[in-house]
């Protein structure tokens, strides 16, 4: 029995099935596992403002509420500086159809003169094409409006999910260390170990992907304004929030404005140089802000990135791509800790033995220049602050 089991086609077979269960039950649960994920992940950024009020004298149900309170706050701020500048944006809208028609009208008689192709092309005709399309596709779109209340409905649940970790985080670390290390004290130095860079890693992820967003939200604001594109800060900031999707994101947000520059501005150079200008910004932020503000014990290789963000985006859509960045770097942390997995976190992570070596011009110097400023920061290579961790 025990060489049947040793066999590779049967543990082929139990490791098939097991995967097969676990991404059936991940999608089936959606609805109960994304809010507690995302308050799990924002419950551990927000712990050490919790674990601050507590140390003055404040009960931890006041300084969970206080924390939750002030991250809903930044959220509200957030919603209505978009709010704002999207008003903006549709009072221009007048000027946006006049300028549309326009584009298509010389783009019809371009076709006209090169090809001797009559065409008429008008926004009545576009108008008509999206109304057909949206009677083609109802149930479809139905579909994803109710997909949509159960998002909202989701996001109501999060502070409440948020307010009880926070509340029994003890409880729940104790669990962990009982159900995995039991009464073996090696174990459990080991199952803290992994909490704790859980936790750092988590924390590290969250508030790095934040502050390169604000950085980037200000390169691109500032470049569309030196440009002259109307509505740069508005542009920017959406860019620049879409940076939390890797590979996809940065594309996505450079979109908008280059449409935009094409049907508003005179010339097609414009668009060019903002094509342009985003790739720099891309190169300073994937050789510079992320790994010296996110750190490369956070970072994955492209390949494992690449498939954890395509897989997440199969099982629970946009949500997913942006999950499973992070829950992928957690595994690649467990899996660093126990000997069995050691192979698969190798696998997972990015090898750095050649990669300076073969680094050449603009971006071996930004390479440069960011070892530089995490030696100064007190940053070692696994991307770990040198300060004390807190136990809280």
């Amino acid at each position: 029995m025990t060489q049947t089991e040793n066999r590779w086609y049967v543990k082929y077979t139990y490791g098939l099935a097991g995967l097969i269960l676990t991404i059936y039950s991940m999608i089936m649960a959606k609805s109960i596992l994304l809010p507690i994920l995302f308050a799990l992940f924002l419950s551990i950024l927000i712990a050490p403002i919790s674990s601050a009020l507590e140390k003055r004298g404040i009960p931890r149900f006041l300084s969970a509420f206080i924390a939750i309170l002030a991250g809903i706050l930044v959220l509200l701020l957030i919603g209505f500086f978009f709010y704002k500048q999207m008003t903006a944006f549709a009072a221009d809208a007048d000027m946006f159809t006049e300028r549309l028609q326009e584009l298509l009208s010389s783009v019809e008689s371009l076709i006209a003169s090169t090809f001797s192709i009559n065409t008429e092309l008008n926004l009545d005709m576009l108008v008509s094409a999206t109304v057909q399309y949206v009677r083609e596709n109802a149930s479809s779109l139905t579909r994803g409006i109710s997909e949509a209340a159960s998002l909202v409905t989701a996001v109501f649940l999060v502070p409440v999910y948020m307010f009880l970790i926070l509340i029994l985080r003890d409880l729940l670390i104790n669990f962990l260390e009982q159900a995995f290390a039991g009464g073996n004290p090696e174990r459990k130095r080991k199952v803290h170990r992994i909490i704790q860079k859980v936790k750092t890693l988590v924390q590290k992820y969250i508030t790095g992907v934040l502050t390169v967003i604000v950085i980037l939200a200000i390169l691109y604001s500032t470049m569309l304004m030196i440009i002259g594109l109307e509505h740069a800060i508005f542009f920017g900031v959406f860019a620049a929030t879409l940076n939390i999707i890797p590979f996809i994101g940065p594309l996505m947000g450079s979109i908008l404005p280059i449409l935009y520059s094409i049907i508003t501005m005179d010339s097609f150079i414009f668009p060019l140089i903002i094509l342009g200008g985003f790739y720099v910004v891309q190169i300073l932020e994937g050789n510079l802000f992320t790994p010296l503000i996110v750190g490369s014990q956070v970072s994955m290789n492209a390949l494992a990135t690449l498939v954890l963000l395509f897989v997440g985006a199969q099982i629970w859509g946009l949500a997913g791509m942006i999950l499973f960045i992070p829950l992928g770097a957690i595994f690649k942390i467990i899996c660093d800790e126990v000997d069995s997995l050691k192979p698969y976190g190798y696998l997972l992570g990015s090898d750095n033995t050649h990669k300076t070596g073969k680094k050449r011009g603009l971006s071996k110097k930004i390479h440069d220049l960011s070892q530089k400023a995490k030696e100064k920061a007190g940053i070692s290579d696994d991307g770990i602050l040198d300060i004390g961790k807190d136990e809280d």
